[in-house]
């Protein structure tokens, strides 16, 4: 599958930084205009993305992010207890780490209001400032070129039958498939299993590492 997304690979024309974030030394590489692979997990993975009205007021909040810090959502799925994302960051800002740092808070607040909820908190977690809604950290990657984007953007859309969610990624309504199938892209049937289909199974065996997950 030939994405043609060439135009995304021009390399940027700042020097990336190396910025520390003061969680024990944890360091994140940033590259204005680069494209980033996100994993974020919630806490103790609870299923909270397994009700509709968390996943409206997630996209609520992350609508809300993009306007305050802009970027540009190139794939997501939202599973019940994590999300993945491919981020594009502007070429005068490529802090992810602050954006995805307000993502969560703003969830967080907006999802205790919703729900009335008085949470305990670990003194670990309010010495960090931390809501028991989310995993601490999350993981990254930096794409670094067409194939690593397509494998990526394969990984997304075939998450909720690897999980075993659905049969075929087309019955996910919670991801970007469907939008990438409207842009040509994708076939509808994309690694389809319906009407006794053989299905042909992405191979992410090239990719050297394990998602976040």
């Amino acid at each position: 599958m030939d994405l043609n997304l060439g135009y995304l690979w021009a390399m940027p024309t700042k020097t990336p930084q190396l910025i520390s974030n003061n969680m024990s030394e944890y360091r994140r590489f940033y590259q204005e205009g680069s494209i980033i692979f996100l994993t974020i997990v919630t806490c103790n993975r609870q299923q909270i993305f397994s009700d509709e009205k968390n996943i409206n007021l997630l996209r609520q909040v992350t609508a809300n992010v993009k306007l305050e810090m802009p970027f540009e959502i190139l794939g997501a799925v939202i599973l019940p207890n994590h999300l993945h994302f491919l981020w594009q960051l502007p070429p005068n800002n490529g802090n992810y780490s602050k954006r995805v740092g307000r993502l969560k808070a703003l969830f967080t607040k907006s999802f205790k209001q919703e729900n009335n909820l008085i949470q305990e908190v670990s003194q670990s977690r309010k010495k960090h400032r931390e809501s028991n809604i989310w995993q601490r950290r999350f993981w990254d990657h930096h794409i670094r070129n067409e194939q690593d984007f397509e494998q990526h953007l394969n990984y997304i859309h075939y998450n909720p039958v690897k999980h075993h969610l659905v049969s075929c990624p087309h019955f996910w309504q919670y991801s970007s498939f469907n939008l990438w199938v409207k842009k040509g892209v994708y076939s509808s049937q994309w690694a389809c299993i319906c009407d006794q289909n053989q299905a042909k199974i992405p191979d992410f065996r090239s990719i050297n590492h394990n998602f976040g997950e």
